[in-house]
């Protein structure tokens, strides 16, 4: 990861090449031309969600294709941090009520969901590169 300057920063994924750039949002001295720290957070979980809702799905031999996952954040200062998530999954049909079941619980067995339930430690060090 690098920080590019004017409140940018890109991530380039190691085995794809596929470069990811956020920028500050408009509400927090950036231009907004990118997903903020805290949108690609949110777009995280989001993603998680339906990854594993899709590896239950695979095993309940039902498809999922299709669906998608609306999510809303809120913000609060002093500090700054997101105070509420909020994940709304479409799905394409109406599923069976054991098969809607476990695409639930999968759900919340997203491992971006469940560090988000915990006081999780971060490490951090500092140091030239």
């Amino acid at each position: 990861m690098e920080y590019e300057g004017f409140l940018r920063c890109s991530a380039k994924h190691r085995e794809s090449g596929v470069i990811v750039v956020t920028d500050a949002p408009k509400d927090n001295h950036g231009d907004g031309t990118s997903f903020s720290p805290s949108e690609l957070l949110s777009v995280s979980l989001g993603s998680c969600i339906l990854s594993i809702m899709g590896i239950m799905a695979r095993s309940l031999d039902i498809d999922l294709t299709g669906a998608t996952a609306s999510i809303e954040k809120e913000m609060a200062n002093a500090p700054r941090r997101i105070v509420k998530i909020s994940v709304h999954v479409n799905v394409p049909r109406v599923f069976e009520d054991d098969h809607q079941r476990k695409l639930e619980t999968a759900a919340h067995a997203c491992p971006v969901h469940n560090i988000l339930n915990v006081d999780a430690p971060i490490s951090f060090s500092w140091g030239p590169s």
